[in-house]
């Protein structure tokens, strides 16, 4: 089985071409997914964030205030790294079970999708990497059109590697300021003859 990692900057298409590749039948993980899975009620990440950060990230509910945590990790650098040291490893061990099920089951190809996958060192773990990427006038339109702020625009993207370096150290890189069909003919070059090889 060829394992690729996903990744990309934000707003820039990831999750679309997640979409296409569970339409051609790819197994993908979502490690935002798995992320919001590690910090549910009940989970052990939940209590040590609320140590680490205080109750007040917690709602009455008993649930994670996502904004109120994503406010104060976003504009301190310490209280991210506090953070990920916490749901890092958790997600990790989430998406090497996955992978395992997926040699059992035979597929001959699967992606895991990790924002930070250079950042975590994660691409270590992968066959291959791939990128997607677009210009930066066009991931900010992006991110405006969800309802970002410019501030919030400029915090997040600083989070991450630049899209540059993202590119630089992927093994294929998909572009994606085109169509969506376009977007898939891309992925389908990368993927299809890892598929047709194993």
């Amino acid at each position: 089985m060829t394992v690729f990692g996903l990744t990309g900057g934000i707003g820039m298409g990831k999750s679309a071409a997640e979409r296409l590749l569970r339409d051609r039948g790819v197994p993908v993980v979502d490690t935002d997914a798995l992320a919001r899975q590690v910090v549910e009620p009940g989970r052990p990440a939940l209590d040590e964030i609320q140590r680490a950060f205080g109750k007040e990230v917690i709602a009455p509910t008993g649930q994670l205030r996502r904004e109120e945590l994503a406010r104060r990790v976003f504009s301190d650098p310490a209280a991210r790294q506090a953070l990920e040291r916490i749901t890092h490893p958790r997600i990790q061990q989430l998406w090497k079970v996955r992978i395992e099920s997926w040699k059992t089951e035979k597929h001959p190809v699967a992606v895991v999708a990790i924002p930070l996958l250079f950042e975590t060192g994660a691409e270590s773990e992968m066959d291959a990497t791939i990128c997607v990427a677009c210009s930066a006038a066009t991931q900010r339109q992006r991110l405006l059109e969800r309802g970002w702020s410019p501030e919030e625009i400029t915090l997040r993207i600083a989070a991450q590697w630049s899209i540059e370096k993202k590119m630089a150290q992927s093994d294929y890189v998909i572009w994606s300021e085109g169509s969506l069909e376009l977007l898939g003919e891309q992925l389908d070059r990368v993927v299809s003859p890892a598929a047709s090889m194993d």
